[in-house]
């Protein structure tokens, strides 16, 4: 009976993780897509709209690792189901949202829900999960996301042009209630690892702070002003580094990526791998409307094609690294990630639909070969009582790369286009600034196929 339950416990666990990391990146991609809906209702012009995600990202990349350290104190169910509601409430906020100070408030509050989601779903599915399988459960939780991926711009694009843009938030809304009840019931309380006097409130508030400043200067960095925040956070962040070293019980264990290779070098290889991927769909989406006249839907169809296979390989080598070493296929994907991006370097007016499609066919493979096995190493290199600040770690470096990736593309397409929009006359300087930024990744990613590498021999632990 009592293996019956634990089964039962565990399988109500993978649902509520799965779910959770269904929703958040579906609705993320459909935000997208609904983006010209919201701008031309709430009056938000294109530079503002990107701020309907950016808000999002950068509450959720600062908050992440001190709520990591906070559910090895408090719990991680408490702070999980206590995520879900604060993400609950923001999507009905984001919902019912009649301004743009509102939506960005409300996104801006799913971001914080986000962070401790994301900062303590995988150090549940780590500690419920046996050694051997947690490849194989990383890889069904990666499916769960690339899932979402997938079919927000099929799904959320049709509810959006049914429905509206609010839909997507209504149905999110929906979805992370049943989330937040599910969890109550089927999550068991855990051991907490650390006091409360462990937490480290000076370390988190220079943290938080030092990152921000980082981050919005990194995304407005074509502004003077941006620069000086960007030194500002990046000088704050040393001396973030500097404060930890000299706590007994830091924050961030800095010292962890000076004793833990493979946790030092799988983080690196995961920050360089989003730095250097995340904005694809976003310059590839922009050439598809402006260079090959297709509508969103259209660019939707063709873009759909990365996240698909993403779902298919991520599950499949997520068990393959429960029986080889995780280094070789998470650099084996980073190889494949570079022959995806290499032709979008010659990218002109004249580059067929149907290499593009063959492309981020390609790129979906590289993209699900490297992420299952490459969380598997940071996750299985630290113990069960550094599960949360690994898994907050993990996905700072995820958010961090994101913001880094989008600060290239930016910076690139302010360099050719500058603040003109896209039009007929221009559009060579926009395609110019599109091979700039490819180039760029691939140089990124070649880095990071030695970062993989470099990580050593693994070993299962917890």
């Amino acid at each position: 009976m009592a293996d019956s339950n634990s089964k039962k416990s565990y399988l109500g666990l993978l649902v509520v993780v799965m779910t959770a990391s269904f929703v958040t990146p579906f609705m993320g991609s459909a935000v997208n897509v609904a983006l010209p809906q919201i701008g031309n209702e709430l009056g938000i012009h294109a530079d503002g709209l990107s701020w309907v995600a950016m808000s999002y990202i950068l509450v959720s990349a600062v908050l992440l690792l001190p709520f990591g350290a906070l559910c090895d104190i408090i719990g991680r169910k408490r702070i999980f189901i206590t995520g879900m509601i604060i993400f609950s409430v923001a999507s009905y906020l984001c919902a019912i949202s009649g301004s743009t100070v509102m939506l960005f408030t409300s996104r801006a509050l799913q971001g914080l829900g986000s962070s401790m989601i994301f900062g303590t779903s995988m150090a549940m599915v780590m500690a419920a999960v046996p050694p051997n399988k947690r490849g194989s459960v990383i890889g069904t939780v990666v499916f769960a996301t690339y899932t979402g991926l997938a079919i927000a711009p099929v799904i959320g694009g049709l509810m959006i042009h049914v429905m509206g843009w609010r839909s997507i938030f209504w149905l999110t809304f929906i979805l992370c209630s049943l989330i937040s009840v599910g969890a109550f019931f089927w999550i068991r309380d855990e051991s907490v690892y650390h006091k409360a006097s462990d937490f480290d409130f000076v370390g988190s508030v220079i943290y938080v702070l030092s990152l921000s400043l980082f981050m919005y200067g990194v995304s407005k960095i074509t502004e003077t002003y941006a620069v000086i925040l960007t030194i500002t956070g990046f000088t704050g962040l040393l001396l973030f580094i500097y404060y930890e070293l000299r706590r007994e019980n830091p924050l961030f264990n800095v010292r962890l990526f000076a004793s833990n290779r493979i946790f030092a070098f799988s983080n690196l290889a995961a920050l360089i791998n989003y730095a250097a991927t995340f904005a694809i769909s976003f310059m590839l989406s922009l050439y598809l409307q402006y260079a090959k006249g297709m509508n969103p839907a259209e660019a939707g169809g063709i873009l759909i094609a990365q996240p698909v296979v993403m779902a298919i390989v991520a599950p499949l080598s997520g068990r393959l690294s429960d029986r080889m070493q995780s280094r070789w296929l998470a650099s084996a994907g980073m190889a494949v990630i570079v022959v995806g991006l290499l032709p979008f370097v010659f990218i002109d007016n004249s580059t067929s639909i149907t290499m593009i499609f063959i492309s981020l066919l390609i790129l979906g493979m590289g993209f699900g070969l490297f992420s299952s096995p490459n969380t598997n190493a940071v996750m299985s290199s630290v113990d069960r009582s550094l599960y949360g600040v690994a898994s907050a770690t993990i996905s700072t470096m995820r958010l961090t790369g994101q913001m880094l990736s989008m600060g290239i593309a930016s910076l690139a397409v302010h360099i050719f286009v500058g603040n003109r929009n896209i039009e007929a006359e221009n559009l060579g300087d926009f395609i110019h600034a599109t091979q700039l930024v490819f180039s760029i990744f691939i140089i990124l990613c070649i880095l990071g196929i030695f970062a993989s590498l470099a990580r050593g021999h693994e070993s299962q632990k917890g």
